[in-house]
């Protein structure tokens, strides 16, 4: 049996990474890989076994990465909402080959085409319940702004990644939560208490 490679997992994984943020998934070749690891490609076969099986290993430390960089400080998932968005704000103009991969192309297989997975993160009893209490609304009312939110950037971000949209992140930043506070208001919450609240939702500008 063939010794193990002196090289890590981890650190293939990681210039992996690297090298799809920088240039695009599609440039993400075992061989390029190991040219910017200084090695041959047998650690990388012998770590993953075939093509198939990096790509798979790939896919799953990228949506662990991105969702590390997503994970909120707060406790309070009022608050930890808006800072979760912020950070998909921030991937989207900072790494955005990375959001493509993971949101747009279908290359990580992300969420899996569904639209009950791609809301599965604001899909949470406890998110809606608190939600709900702290803007005095039902949790279906709840559920449905969170759900409006999440629809409306996902879809200002991607068409901003694509080219199809110019735009600033901080304009980005100011329509997200012009949306989201209309939303709020359609579902009938209390949104002079968001606007009072730290770090929320602002009324839209005029």
């Amino acid at each position: 049996m063939p010794s193990s490679p002196k090289i890590p997992k981890e650190l293939i994984l990681q210039t992996a990474l690297d090298l799809l943020i920088e240039d695009g998934y599609s440039n993400v070749t075992i061989k390029a890989v190991a040219e910017r690891l200084n090695s041959s490609t047998q650690p990388i076969s012998w770590h993953f076994g075939s093509m198939n099986g990096f790509r798979k290993s790939l896919a799953e430390y990228a949506l662990s990465y991105a969702n590390e960089k997503m994970k909120p400080v707060s406790k309070n998932s009022v608050t930890a909402f808006t800072e979760i968005g912020s950070a998909y704000i921030d991937i989207a103009f900072d790494m955005p080959h990375l959001f493509k991969y993971l949101y747009l192309n279908g290359g990580s297989d992300y969420c899996a085409g569904t639209f009950e997975a791609f809301l599965s993160t604001v899909n949470n009893p406890g998110i809606i319940r608190e939600t709900a209490a702290f803007f005095h609304i039902t949790d279906e009312k709840a559920a449905e702004y969170l759900s409006n939110t999440v629809i409306y950037s996902h879809g200002l971000l991607a068409l901003v990644v694509s080219g199809v949209l110019t735009a600033d992140r901080q304009t980005v930043r100011d329509k997200i939560n012009g949306a989201g506070f209309a939303f709020l208001s359609q579902a009938g919450g209390d949104t002079e208490k968001a606007a009072r609240a730290d770090n929320y939702l602002l009324p839209p500008r005029n």
